[in-house]
């Protein structure tokens, strides 16, 4: 009955057990980041999204007020809420943001794909061996797929 009432209280207790989990696991998610740059698994300019991310589990395990204060911010009475907005719109953007680097690496690879073919094409016009039309496509469509 009193972690209802503590909920609609809009305050936050956390077991200094699940505090010191809530710390150790993400002590431990930053270490993981660290290691996938080292690993050149990721790069470094993905991986500060992921490392602020992961300070800020850190911060609110280690003062889990800390909530209570965005959730006034937000206008929220309940820190679920808040806490639960806050990893959607983190979701969101992350989301959003890897839509634009794919975008642009969709882009980058139709560039040198075409730049390829074109050079292909003028080789073999030096070369003094131009292929016929149906050759062209043969050879294009092995430039795009290699």
């Amino acid at each position: 009955m009193s972690l209802v009432l503590a909920a609609e209280a809009g305050q936050v207790h956390l077991t200094s057990q699940t505090r010191i989990v809530a710390a150790i696991l993400a002590i431990f998610f930053m270490f993981m980041i660290l290691e996938l740059i080292r690993r050149d698994s990721l790069q470094e300019r993905y991986s500060v999204i992921w490392f602020v991310a992961g300070l800020g589990m850190l911060a609110g395990a280690a003062f889990p007020g800390l909530l209570e204060v965005v959730a006034d911010l937000m206008g929220v009475r309940n820190t679920n809420v808040a806490l639960f907005s806050l990893v959607l719109l983190l979701l969101l953007g992350l989301a959003l943001n890897f839509s634009v680097i794919m975008s642009r690496q969709a882009a980058e690879i139709t560039r040198l794909a075409q730049e390829r073919a074109i050079e292909q094409a003028a080789a073999e016009v030096r070369n003094g061996s131009a292929p016929s039309g149906e050759q062209a496509l043969q050879a294009e469509k092995q430039g795009l797929e290699g």
